[in-house]
């Protein structure tokens, strides 16, 4: 079973949700493999559900699975890190204070594990209280280098910059790129991501020379009628990947 994503040209993978397994499949065929699939804990009632389901789409995908919190939803932290104990998928998606049970309970060092940071409306600062308890007390802002630093403490892979709305955040996140670049830490740009913007976003990762890049795209692509991503926006957003990565 393959723990590490398939990215393109060892840079960048797609992180897209899955509305079925049979749009799981189809989204994987669209982004000829370099995508990680994205399932939410929040639709499931409890652990033992979720892990059966999500082994099945896993068994699907090449193992191309990113268990979710559901919109960074800190109350799935414990869940997202007990279902990613049993299923070992490819991706783990956690709040800052998740990262480390996270880390401790998947047992091995390939899953990509990232953390979530938010933006502060100040460039070179960073809000890290987005756990449980902590998202509901006044915002722990420290420097983007300290947070780094931080998740590298806890055994974290990456930083995952939410919410963005797209390009409001734009100078925040060209600082952000460059400290991921600098201390040769990861990075994946998430919220108001579109087929229009992406490649500005993504572009900016490479030119500040993240190495690994895991950008997330969803409401924009997903049908509002049946819920799933439409693999034909899949297939557009692998061929910026292609146009743009040297």
């Amino acid at each position: 079973m393959k723990l590490t994503p398939n990215y393109y040209r060892d840079r960048v993978c797609l992180n897209v949700l899955a509305g079925s397994k049979e749009n799981a499949r189809e989204i994987y065929q669209a982004a000829e493999g370099h995508v990680l699939v994205g399932v939410l804990s929040k639709n499931y009632s409890d652990v033992d559900s979720a892990v059966k389901d999500m082994r099945e789409y896993a068994a699907l995908i090449d193992n191309a699975l990113s268990v979710g919190l559901g919109a960074g939803d800190p109350k799935q932290s414990t869940m997202v890190s007990q279902i990613s104990q049993q299923v070992q998928p490819q991706h783990v998606n956690q709040v800052f204070t998740g990262v480390g049970p996270s880390r401790a309970l998947l047992g091995q060092h390939d899953t990509v594990v990232n953390g979530l940071i938010s933006p502060t409306g100040k460039v070179g600062y960073v809000n890290i209280s987005t756990g449980p308890l902590s998202a509901q007390q006044k915002e722990a802002i420290v420097p983007v280098t300290t947070a780094i630093a931080m998740l590298k403490d806890m055994g974290g892979s990456s930083l995952k910059f939410f919410p963005m709305n797209g390009l409001d955040s734009i100078d925040e996140y060209r600082f952000v790129a460059e400290a991921c670049a600098a201390t040769g830490f990861w990075l994946e740009p998430t919220g108001g991501i579109s087929l229009d913007n992406f490649e500005q976003i993504l572009q900016i990762a490479l030119d500040a020379g993240v190495t690994k890049i895991i950008p997330h795209i969803y409401s924009s692509i997903i049908d509002s009628k049946t819920g799933n991503t439409r693999p034909e926006d899949v297939q557009t957003l692998l061929a910026i990947v292609k146009k743009i990565v040297p």
